[in-house]
């Protein structure tokens, strides 16, 4: 038996149903594809699962990378990349339709995808006729692109005390429209998974923006927890909000307002910090990563502002993180497997996290540990006959393996991903 979701496709009615709305993977982008969610959070293009990797913003349309090449082409060499473009409240008008039209089509040219908010447009009062009317007139200019991946809806509204039901109009009208690219919303670190619950109905990728790196340490997290695991601890509560029914993506630190306003200091985040951040993300269950402030003026030394993108951090800091993550790199099947049903078991106790993927001849095992002490820890449970495993990324390391058993350390906020080769 099956049921036509609000996208009006076919489900059918079992614990893998899963939900189709569209986007492309490789550019140019000639033609629309389908992505699919599944409950698990994974997204699909084609049928193929990928990754996606987000900046919030991008470099500027027609930008060059700090290495000649054309920006976009530099991004999307992180797989399945996009950019959100962002409009302010009261700022809707010709010029920037035209600035948005020149960035579509540079993104379809160069294989890269674009969500696209209208502030002023999503947080709608359903008697507005006029906001109405305009917002049906933007989707139905753009759902035809190739390079449209994502329609993003009120910006942190429980943070910002938005009346729940004001999310409904745009996602109706976005639904009704459009009915192959999602709806995607934003909440602050705020909150409670009950009081971020009731959002959740009208959108369909949730996410959260928490970046723990200044001076003072945490000021940015409303939940007590100073350091950085604190993005373990949203990346939980937006997946319960949505009752881990849709996929959940995590919106990490390159710089923001809390490290530039007057009387702060300018702080960004090292390579093990956002290392640490993205693993935990996904050990915790996003299923996509974005990168927030690259675009930020005041983070921008000299060499950068000519480039209106803060390229330093990406090369210095972001790209060997995302050299990690991106397709074709030894972890990147495990991003795009799902849980495995193989339970291993550990005594690290509350402050070490992971996860176990299975893809192709391999099983992964991924795992962070929280702040606090260095701690040795004992793992048990991996299948009879594998005697050794890999660390990625950590060449030539490799720990021993003995009756599905093996024992690694771990410092505060480190990270490790184990590949072993089934037997």
């Amino acid at each position: 038996m099956g049921a036509r979701n609000r996208f009006g496709l076919l489900l059918i009615l079992s614990s893998c149903a899963s939900l189709t709305i569209s986007a492309q993977v490789k550019g140019p982008l000639t033609e629309l594809g389908h992505v699919q969610t599944e409950p698990d959070g994974r997204f699909f293009v084609n049928g193929t699962p990928v990754f996606p990797i987000g900046f919030t913003q991008g470099p500027p349309t027609g930008a060059v990378a700090a290495d000649g090449l054309n920006a976009m082409q530099e991004l999307r060499k992180e797989g399945f990349a996009f950019q959100q473009w962002q409009c302010p409240k009261g700022a809707w008008g010709p010029a920037k339709e035209a600035e948005l039209d020149t960035l579509v089509k540079e993104a379809d040219a160069e294989g890269m995808h674009v969500a696209v908010w209208i502030e002023e447009l999503t947080n709608l009062d359903p008697s507005d006729t006029a906001h109405l009317a305009e917002l049906k007139r933007v989707v139905a200019k753009y759902r035809n692109s190739p390079a449209l991946f994502l329609w993003k809806g009120v910006d942190e509204p429980q943070w910002g005390r938005v009346p729940v039901d004001r999310l409904r109009a745009f996602d109706d009208t976005v639904h009704a429209l459009d009915p192959n690219h999602p709806v995607w919303v934003t909440q602050a670190p705020r909150g409670t998974a009950a009081d971020l619950e009731p959002y959740s109905k009208y959108f369909d990728v949730g996410a959260i923006d928490i970046y723990p790196v200044s001076y003072p340490p945490g000021m940015h997290s409303g939940n007590g927890n100073l350091g950085l695991s604190a993005v373990g601890d949203y990346t939980l509560l937006i997946r319960k909000a949505m009752d881990y029914q849709k996929p959940a993506m995590m919106t990490l630190q390159i710089c923001f307002s809390g490290v530039i306003k007057p009387g702060r200091t300018l702080r960004f985040p090292t390579f093990p910090e956002e290392r640490y951040m993205s693993y935990q993300a996904i050990i915790d269950g996003a299923h996509g990563l974005l990168y927030f402030g690259g675009n930020l003026k005041p983070c921008l030394n000299d060499s950068d502002a000519g480039y209106g993108w803060n390229w330093t951090f990406y090369h210095n800091v972001l790209r060997p993180v995302l050299d990690e993550l991106r397709p074709g790199s030894p972890v990147y099947p495990a991003l795009v497997a799902p849980k495995s049903t193989l339970t291993i078991h550990s005594d690290g106790g509350d402050g070490l996290e992971y996860t176990v993927r299975e893809a192709g001849d391999y099983i992964y095992l991924l795992a962070a540990k929280r702040e606090g002490d260095t701690v040795q820890v004992n793992f048990s449970g991996l299948p009879d006959g594998i005697s050794t495993g890999e660390v990625l990324y950590e060449a030539p390391r490799h720990v021993a393996v003995a009756n599905g058993k093996f024992t690694d350390w771990f410092g505060p906020n480190e990270v490790h991903v184990y590949r072993f080769r089934k037997p």
